[in-house]
């Protein structure tokens, strides 16, 4: 049975941050303490100056441009960015003291072709500009699996919409869960969309699509997801500008 469509509005909250009048509110030792790595950390607002022009200015480069949102432990931001060290990545997450031990990790890194921001996937508009992005990452994102609560869920229309205006044409989104309700409510979320392409989507991504390169790897929660036998939900969406 699907959901009343007006239970998936976002609370004020959420909406407000999506903005242009929200600011960050917090009283948090964590905030301070990532202020020792500026080299390669971000908090809150900083990283919107940079909006539209993160690889000339921040990379001094004009490498193409990836993005992850919720980049949780960091474990795929690490691999990505060592492995690929010609990309220019961009890692978000809202978490305090989880953004401060990943920054003490990314300070030892060999390569520093990557920026950490400690910042709301909700501002993803006003941190890119008009398709600055190549790829944007949303693996293993907080379901809110309770019903009262799913509205707090980042892939919902307003979301899709700064996505396709931030991602370049022929660019993708890509995404990973666990949790069927979440991946069930953003199929429905696609519902009628036209402005993205749907290059793959699997309810099994190990067993039908083991070649992958969403299946090459596998975050901390992945890890545990899979030894209790669940399924990986996963689909690759190419925007379309035309």
């Amino acid at each position: 049975m699907k959901e009343d469509k007006e239970e998936k509005k976002p609370t004020n909250e959420q909406d407000y941050a999506f903005k242009d009048g929200f600011t960050y509110k917090h009283d948090n030792p964590y905030h301070d303490k990532l202020g020792l790595f500026d080299d390669i950390v971000l908090r809150d607002d900083e990283g919107e100056g940079h909006r539209g022009n993160w690889s000339k200015d921040v990379f001094n480069n004009d490498g193409e441009l990836c993005v992850e949102i919720g980049t949780g432990y960091g474990h795929f931001m690490i691999d990505f960015t060592q492995n690929r060290p010609d990309v220019n990545f961009v890692g978000m997450d809202h978490r305090f003291k989880r953004s401060y031990n990943l920054a003490r990790k990314l300070g030892k890194l060999e390569h520093k072709n990557f920026r950490y921001l400690r910042a709301r996937g909700e501002r993803l508009g006003y941190l890119f500009g008009e398709g600055e992005i190549s790829k944007l990452f949303y693996f293993f994102p907080d379901p809110w699996p309770k019903k009262r609560h799913n509205k707090k869920r980042l892939f919902q229309k307003t979301f899709l919409d700064i996505a396709h205006k931030t991602i370049k044409d022929g660019g993708e989104l890509l995404v990973k869960t666990d949790h069927d309700g979440y991946f069930e409510w953003m199929l429905e979320e696609l519902e009628g969309e036209t402005r993205f392409k749907k290059q793959m989507v699997t309810f099994d991504l190990k067993g039908e699509h083991p070649d992958h390169f969403l299946a090459s790897f596998e975050t901390k929660f992945e890890k545990i997801f899979l030894e209790k036998g669940i399924k990986i939900k996963a689909m690759v969406l190419t925007n379309q500008k035309g």
